[in-house]
């Protein structure tokens, strides 16, 4: 049997939020590879980078919802990528978020994760997700605060060890207020 998943194409003020396309593999090899990648599970090698890659876009096949692309509108680059998941380990729907080196700081992971928390609500009712976030990720961490996230007791931890901070979104009756 063949699933065919439909990926939604959504749009913010300053954001698209669509498919991941083969051509945007490079910049998240790159980023991958890179010393920020330390939080989710990096650096990675060129072949780790291409399974995640392919994970992204199967999880839309396995589950309905997954990673968008995020493209800058005024410039069509790819500024990172934003969505939920819901991998075998964790024990239920993430929303997790990464942006490219250069494109901190301008408000884009916040925009992008709003656009894409909302669109998990519409159209597959997950309210209040959860980020799993390492502790010393003190961006992704201020960012958690913003989007109105409560740090939950307790800690999760892979099967490699890694330990992370469980955050908590807010339910959408109350979401209105983040940000």
């Amino acid at each position: 049997m063949t699933t065919v998943a439909t990926i939604p194409t959504l749009e913010t003020e300053r954001l698209v939020l669509r498919a991941l396309r083969v051509e945007d593999f490079e910049p998240l090899a790159a980023f991958y590879a890179g010393p920020r990648a330390r939080f989710i599970g990096g650096p990675m090698s060129r072949q780790q980078a291409w399974t995640k890659f392919q994970s992204f876009l199967g999880m839309w096949v396995l589950r309905g919802y997954g990673m968008f692309a995020v493209e800058e509108k005024a410039t069509g680059l790819l500024v990172g990528r934003v969505g939920m998941q819901w991998h075998e380990q964790v024990p239920e729907p993430e929303m997790a978020w990464s942006l490219l080196d250069g494109f901190e700081g301008r408000g884009y992971a916040a925009e992008a994760a709003l656009a894409a928390r909302e669109d998990a609500f519409q159209r597959h009712g997950i309210d209040a997700p959860i980020s799993l976030i390492d502790p010393a990720n003190a961006p992704s961490l201020a960012l958690a605060r913003r989007l109105g996230c409560v740090r939950e007791p307790g800690d999760f931890t892979y099967a490699d060890g890694h330990v992370v901070e469980v955050w908590r979104h807010p339910a959408r009756a109350s979401a209105g207020a983040a940000a």
